[in-house]
Protein backbone atom coordinates (compact mmCIF):
# COMPACT_ATOMS: atom_id res chain seq x y z
CA UNK A 1 0.00 0.00 0.00
CA UNK A 2 1.29 3.91 -0.60
CA UNK A 3 1.83 5.65 1.58
CA UNK A 4 -0.76 8.01 0.69
CA UNK A 5 -3.72 5.82 1.09
CA UNK A 6 -1.99 4.88 4.55
CA UNK A 7 -2.34 8.37 5.77
CA UNK A 8 -5.89 9.01 4.28
CA UNK A 9 -6.70 5.86 6.41
CA UNK A 10 -5.00 7.29 9.77
CA UNK A 11 -6.84 11.14 9.06
CA UNK A 12 -10.21 8.62 8.55
CA UNK A 13 -9.87 6.77 11.72
CA UNK A 14 -9.30 9.36 13.96
CA UNK A 15 -12.57 11.63 12.14
CA UNK A 16 -14.35 8.60 12.98
CA UNK A 17 -13.67 9.31 16.62
CA UNK A 18 -14.02 12.65 16.61
CA UNK A 19 -16.72 13.78 13.99
CA UNK A 20 -17.73 17.35 13.01
CA UNK A 21 -20.40 18.74 15.30
CA UNK A 22 -23.19 20.15 13.34
CA UNK A 23 -22.74 23.93 14.80
CA UNK A 24 -23.59 26.05 11.99
CA UNK A 25 -27.70 27.44 12.02
CA UNK A 26 -29.05 28.52 8.43
CA UNK A 27 -31.72 31.00 10.20
CA UNK A 28 -33.91 30.97 6.75
CA UNK A 29 -35.03 27.24 7.10
CA UNK A 30 -33.33 26.62 10.37
CA UNK A 31 -31.41 23.51 9.89
CA UNK A 32 -28.16 22.76 11.37
CA UNK A 33 -25.07 22.67 8.75
CA UNK A 34 -21.35 21.20 9.23
CA UNK A 35 -19.47 24.85 7.84
CA UNK A 36 -16.08 25.17 6.29
CA UNK A 37 -14.66 26.47 9.00
CA UNK A 38 -15.63 23.52 10.79
CA UNK A 39 -14.00 20.95 8.23
CA UNK A 40 -10.17 22.75 8.52
CA UNK A 41 -10.04 23.05 12.37
CA UNK A 42 -11.30 19.13 12.59
CA UNK A 43 -8.96 18.34 9.47
CA UNK A 44 -5.70 20.47 9.61
CA UNK A 45 -4.20 19.01 12.46
CA UNK A 46 -4.72 15.68 11.72
CA UNK A 47 -3.26 16.37 7.93
CA UNK A 48 0.13 17.80 9.70
CA UNK A 49 -0.12 14.72 11.89
CA UNK A 50 -0.38 12.06 9.73
CA UNK A 51 1.87 13.64 6.50
CA UNK A 52 -1.06 14.15 4.03
CA UNK A 53 -1.36 17.84 1.97
CA UNK A 54 -3.97 18.38 -0.01
CA UNK A 55 -3.32 20.65 -2.96
CA UNK A 56 -6.59 22.43 -4.92
CA UNK A 57 -6.87 22.44 -8.56
CA UNK A 58 -10.03 24.14 -9.93
CA UNK A 59 -10.67 22.54 -13.43
CA UNK A 60 -13.65 24.59 -14.14
CA UNK A 61 -15.86 27.53 -13.42
CA UNK A 62 -19.41 28.70 -14.75
CA UNK A 63 -21.25 31.70 -13.91
CA UNK A 64 -24.78 32.85 -14.17
CA UNK A 65 -26.98 35.65 -12.97
CA UNK A 66 -30.58 34.74 -11.50
CA UNK A 67 -32.82 37.22 -9.90
CA UNK A 68 -34.24 36.94 -6.33
CA UNK A 69 -36.86 38.65 -4.24
CA UNK A 70 -35.96 40.10 -1.25
CA UNK A 71 -38.35 41.48 1.73
CA UNK A 72 -39.20 45.60 1.03
CA UNK A 73 -38.54 47.79 3.27
CA UNK A 74 -40.22 48.65 6.63
CA UNK A 75 -43.04 46.19 5.49
CA UNK A 76 -43.12 47.52 2.20
CA UNK A 77 -43.52 44.98 -1.07
CA UNK A 78 -40.67 42.68 -2.22
CA UNK A 79 -38.08 43.99 -4.27
CA UNK A 80 -36.03 42.24 -7.06
CA UNK A 81 -32.40 41.47 -6.30
CA UNK A 82 -29.71 40.02 -8.42
CA UNK A 83 -28.25 36.74 -7.47
CA UNK A 84 -24.85 35.75 -9.04
CA UNK A 85 -24.58 31.18 -9.25
CA UNK A 86 -21.38 30.03 -9.72
CA UNK A 87 -20.50 25.79 -10.25
CA UNK A 88 -16.90 24.96 -9.94
CA UNK A 89 -15.80 21.80 -10.96
CA UNK A 90 -12.14 20.88 -8.82
CA UNK A 91 -9.63 18.40 -7.95
CA UNK A 92 -7.59 17.90 -5.34
CA UNK A 93 -4.57 15.90 -5.11
CA UNK A 94 -4.06 14.25 -1.60
CA UNK A 95 -0.42 13.35 -1.46
CA UNK A 96 1.20 12.36 1.26
CA UNK A 97 4.57 13.47 2.81
CA UNK A 98 6.34 10.20 3.37
CA UNK A 99 7.08 9.55 -0.23
CA UNK A 100 5.09 11.77 -2.76
CA UNK A 101 2.48 9.41 -3.89
CA UNK A 102 -1.29 11.66 -4.86
CA UNK A 103 -4.31 10.32 -4.88
CA UNK A 104 -6.49 12.88 -6.53
CA UNK A 105 -10.14 13.53 -6.12
CA UNK A 106 -12.77 15.53 -8.06
CA UNK A 107 -15.49 17.39 -6.78
CA UNK A 108 -17.79 19.93 -7.98
CA UNK A 109 -19.11 23.37 -5.92
CA UNK A 110 -22.54 24.89 -6.60
CA UNK A 111 -23.03 28.51 -4.58
CA UNK A 112 -25.39 31.94 -4.99
CA UNK A 113 -24.28 35.18 -3.24
CA UNK A 114 -25.73 38.54 -4.21
CA UNK A 115 -22.21 39.96 -3.69
CA UNK A 116 -18.78 38.60 -5.04
CA UNK A 117 -18.85 36.03 -2.94
CA UNK A 118 -20.22 32.88 -5.04
CA UNK A 119 -17.25 31.64 -6.78
CA UNK A 120 -15.54 31.51 -2.83
CA UNK A 121 -18.59 29.93 -1.70
CA UNK A 122 -18.54 27.63 -4.68
CA UNK A 123 -14.52 26.16 -3.92
CA UNK A 124 -15.28 25.68 -0.19
CA UNK A 125 -18.46 23.86 -1.27
CA UNK A 126 -15.99 21.68 -2.92
CA UNK A 127 -13.55 21.30 -0.79
CA UNK A 128 -15.92 20.64 2.04
CA UNK A 129 -17.69 17.66 -0.46
CA UNK A 130 -14.01 16.23 -1.02
CA UNK A 131 -13.32 16.05 2.70
CA UNK A 132 -16.23 14.42 3.37
CA UNK A 133 -16.80 11.61 0.77
CA UNK A 134 -12.74 10.75 1.02
CA UNK A 135 -12.58 10.32 4.81
CA UNK A 136 -16.50 9.17 4.98
CA UNK A 137 -17.63 12.40 7.58
CA UNK A 138 -21.41 12.66 8.24
CA UNK A 139 -22.88 15.62 6.82
CA UNK A 140 -25.83 17.68 6.01
CA UNK A 141 -26.55 20.65 4.12
CA UNK A 142 -24.41 22.71 1.67
CA UNK A 143 -21.66 24.86 1.52
CA UNK A 144 -20.95 27.60 3.41
CA UNK A 145 -23.87 29.35 1.78
CA UNK A 146 -26.31 26.54 4.06
CA UNK A 147 -25.95 29.49 6.33
CA UNK A 148 -28.10 31.81 4.30
CA UNK A 149 -31.02 30.79 1.65
CA UNK A 150 -32.16 32.72 -1.52
CA UNK A 151 -35.39 32.63 -2.82
CA UNK A 152 -35.20 32.40 -6.72
CA UNK A 153 -38.27 33.60 -8.55
CA UNK A 154 -39.70 30.46 -10.44
CA UNK A 155 -38.04 28.59 -8.18
CA UNK A 156 -39.20 29.08 -4.24
CA UNK A 157 -38.26 26.36 -1.32
CA UNK A 158 -41.54 25.56 -2.45
CA UNK A 159 -41.01 25.21 -5.86
CA UNK A 160 -41.11 21.59 -7.12
CA UNK A 161 -37.12 20.55 -7.46
CA UNK A 162 -35.01 17.71 -6.32
CA UNK A 163 -34.22 17.85 -2.32
CA UNK A 164 -30.94 18.61 -0.44
CA UNK A 165 -30.39 14.50 0.25
CA UNK A 166 -31.06 14.52 -3.67
CA UNK A 167 -28.52 16.79 -4.74
CA UNK A 168 -25.93 15.12 -2.46
CA UNK A 169 -26.50 12.06 -4.18
CA UNK A 170 -26.35 13.15 -7.92
CA UNK A 171 -23.26 14.98 -7.00
CA UNK A 172 -21.47 11.80 -5.65
CA UNK A 173 -22.68 10.05 -8.52
CA UNK A 174 -21.50 12.62 -10.98
CA UNK A 175 -17.90 11.79 -9.39
CA UNK A 176 -18.45 8.49 -10.07
CA UNK A 177 -19.50 8.22 -13.46
CA UNK A 178 -17.15 11.25 -14.65
CA UNK A 179 -20.87 13.45 -15.05
CA UNK A 180 -19.77 17.16 -15.00
CA UNK A 181 -22.88 19.46 -13.93
CA UNK A 182 -22.92 21.23 -17.17
CA UNK A 183 -24.23 18.22 -19.36
CA UNK A 184 -27.13 17.48 -16.80
CA UNK A 185 -28.17 20.91 -17.28
CA UNK A 186 -27.83 20.87 -20.89
CA UNK A 187 -29.49 17.72 -20.82
CA UNK A 188 -32.56 18.84 -18.61
CA UNK A 189 -32.55 22.25 -19.70
CA UNK A 190 -31.61 23.91 -16.17
CA UNK A 191 -29.02 26.72 -14.94
CA UNK A 192 -27.89 24.38 -12.17
CA UNK A 193 -28.29 20.84 -11.26
CA UNK A 194 -29.84 22.06 -7.32
CA UNK A 195 -33.17 23.08 -9.99
CA UNK A 196 -33.20 19.22 -11.38
CA UNK A 197 -37.35 18.76 -11.05
CA UNK A 198 -38.12 16.10 -8.48
CA UNK A 199 -40.12 14.37 -10.51
CA UNK A 200 -36.64 13.82 -12.92
CA UNK A 201 -34.42 12.61 -10.40
CA UNK A 202 -35.28 8.62 -10.38
CA UNK A 203 -34.48 8.32 -14.12
CA UNK A 204 -31.61 10.46 -13.91
CA UNK A 205 -30.29 8.95 -10.49
CA UNK A 206 -30.66 5.33 -12.85
CA UNK A 207 -28.86 6.31 -15.53
CA UNK A 208 -25.87 7.76 -13.78
CA UNK A 209 -25.70 4.62 -11.59
CA UNK A 210 -25.13 2.72 -14.87
CA UNK A 211 -22.75 4.64 -16.06
CA UNK A 212 -20.29 4.36 -13.15
CA UNK A 213 -21.35 0.54 -12.95
CA UNK A 214 -20.01 0.57 -16.67
CA UNK A 215 -17.18 2.49 -15.56
CA UNK A 216 -16.11 0.63 -12.64
CA UNK A 217 -16.32 -2.67 -14.10
CA UNK A 218 -14.18 -1.96 -16.86
CA UNK A 219 -11.76 -0.29 -14.34
CA UNK A 220 -11.80 -3.51 -12.72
Amino acid sequence: MTAVYKAIAAVQEELSRVGISKDGVNQQQNYKFRGIDQVYSALSPLLAKHGLCVLPRMVDCARSERVSMKPGYNGGPARESVLFYVTVTAEFDFVAVEDGSTHTVRTYGEAMDSGDKATNKAMSAAYKYAAFMTFAIPTEGDNDADATTHEVMGRGPKADTITQEQFEELTALMDRSGTTPETVCKGYKIEAVAMLPAKSFPALKKRLEGIASEMEKVAA
